[in-house]
């Protein structure tokens, strides 16, 4: 299988959100489907964001975006009642087109935006709704470390259970 992992541009968010809206339909991801698909790709705070490409015609097999910390944030709110040191990023917007899985893309997305996170020396942690089994399976297969398990207000009517994760060190 050919793959590149390349940064994303803006003529991509057109493709992410149709694979976005693939991976709704399939896997109920994301929980709350947005008015702006291509918006909600590009949240505040975004640091960067990486396809996933496949095939002669580059289509768009995934995407990941590096996030700085929000209010509210439960995964570096833990990090840092462990005794976390340094700064943190955010791994966000993580998601496989449903036809392209079972090839390790996820795996593959989820390295390059922990070593975006380390190469400007922060730790990546992320978070992901506690009941989405293939996220979770992706993320202890990959090595993240439980931290633990807490409550997200997403507004004031809907607070979700998360699991959260930190990946490995930035180095030195």
């Amino acid at each position: 299988m050919d793959l590149l992992v390349r940064r994303r541009g803006a003529a991509d968010l057109g493709a992410c959100a149709r694979v976005l809206a693939e991976v709704h339909r399939g896997d109920g991801y994301p929980t709350n489907w947005p008015a702006d698909p291509a918006g909600w790709l590009t949240p505040s705070g975004m640091v960067g964001a990486w396809v996933a490409v496949t095939g002669p015609g580059g289509g768009v097999a995934g995407h990941v975006g590096l996030c700085a910390p929000g209010d509210g944030d439960v995964a570096p709110e833990m990090w840092g009642e462990r005794g976390g040191a340094g700064g943190v990023a955010v791994v966000s917007r993580l998601f496989v087109a449903p036809s392209a899985r079972g090839r390790g893309i996820g795996a593959v997305l989820l390295d390059r935006v922990a070593e975006a996170a380390r190469e400007r020396g922060l730790w990546p942690v992320l978070d992901v709704v506690a009941s989405d089994a293939g996220a979770v399976a992706l993320y202890e297969r990959a090595g993240w470390e439980l931290l633990g398990v807490g409550e997200q207000r997403w507004s004031a009517w809907q607070t979700v259970t998360v699991r959260c994760y930190a990946g490995s060190a930035p180095p030195a």
